[in-house]
């Protein structure tokens, strides 16, 4: 059964100085790390932070040596952060049972995977999803390229649609104590926002600014972050079904993340081929098997392209790998303003299908 997305929605996006974004993006350096040494590294890092302590942990089976508390400080001092974290970090090898279904070609764990691509945008995702990350990505770009002095490196955008218009915007940004919130709110909706918007979307969006009248604590400092805890941002917003799976700090062998990937690379292409304007593609595995439980596509009429997509594609974990070249070190880059619609990655590229 399809389930399309419809007119009214929220979504949401977060800045990389938000704390669960701050440990994806350590999740995934490590495993960048990994494979640039190790291509068939097996990974899965996950990361706890908050209040000066972090912690690193998870499964490695790797040829690869990878000081992971430095990539840890690196990453939060690239992110913007200069104040200590105290770190430690517990890595084992992958479970013995895990590895043996893995080993053969099987899947690194049981699940759902779903994709989705639409027609709306030239991104192949609907139109809010595009606009919440552009304007997070604005938000970080305005701090590090010092147009705005005073930004700090937390930060949320939100965006609300009603009947298939632009209703409400919400941007939250972490700010120094010394400025005035008055000229928070005036520098975001100028420089932030409206450049984003058409005329008549200055004249009738509700636009809302850092609503609490503040936001000066941000990252660790405020609150905890966890690898993995953004899977709607990383995603599709909450508009479609989610298996519930983190991408950040696995490798491919993890089918959380390459049937994932896979799913939009499906769905992509079955819109961008003309098999229909919205297209959802699922996709289930068991832990050690190579073949999917199920895989299924259904475009907005309700149409079942899952022939289709059989007669294209291959589901199995190897298979998906070798397709996407997905063992190279290519993940940190995901880590922040979602996985899809990113025209340098490899489940983007667009095919002629049969």
């Amino acid at each position: 059964m399809f389930y399309k997305h419809n007119n009214n929605y929220t979504v949401e996006s977060v800045t990389s100085g938000h704390p669960d974004k701050i440990c994806d993006q350590i999740s995934d350096t490590i495993l960048d790390a990994y494979l640039a040494q190790d291509p068939k590294s097996r990974v899965a890092v996950e990361i706890f932070g908050g209040h000066g302590k972090l912690v690193i942990g998870g499964e490695v089976t790797s040829k690869g040596e990878v000081n992971y508390v430095k990539i840890a400080r690196d990453v939060y001092k690239e992110i913007g952060y200069d104040d200590e974290l105290q770190i430690s970090a517990n890595i084992v090898t992958q479970s013995p049972d895990i590895a043996m279904g893995v080993d053969s070609g099987g899947a690194g764990d049981q699940g759902i995977m779903y994709g989705f691509a639409t027609n709306e945008t030239e991104k192949f995702l609907p139109k809010g999803v595009v606009l919440v990350h552009r304007l997070a990505k604005r938000l970080e770009r305005a701090r590090k390229g010092g147009e705005i002095k005073w930004l700090q490196p937390d930060g949320k955008t939100q965006v609300t649609y009603v009947d298939g218009k632009l209703h409400t915007v919400l941007v939250s940004a972490q700010h120094s104590p010394d400025i005035k919130i008055e000229e928070v709110k005036k520098e975001i909706t100028e420089k932030i926002i409206n450049p984003f918007l058409s005329e008549e979307e200055k004249k009738n969006v509700k636009i809302l600014v850092n609503p609490t009248g503040k936001f000066t604590q941000g990252g660790f400092e405020a609150d905890t972050g966890l690898t993995g805890r953004k899977i709607m941002v990383d995603t599709y917003g909450g508009i479609i079904p989610h298996g519930g799976g983190c991408f950040s700090g696995k490798d491919a062998t993890k089918v959380d993340r390459s049937g994932a990937y896979m799913a939009r690379f499906v769905a992509k292409n079955l819109v961008a081929n003309g098999f229909g304007k919205d297209v959802l593609v699922s996709v289930a595995y068991a832990i050690g098997m190579a073949e999917p439980l199920m895989i299924e596509a259904v475009n907005e009429k309700g149409e079942d392209l899952s022939e289709v997509v059989k007669k294209n594609f291959d589901f199995r974990p190897l298979a998906i790998i070798e397709r996407l070249g997905l063992r190279s070190p290519i993940y940190r880059k995901t880590a922040t303003y979602g996985h899809f619609g990113r025209r340098d990655m490899p489940w983007e590229r667009i095919e002629k299908l049969k």
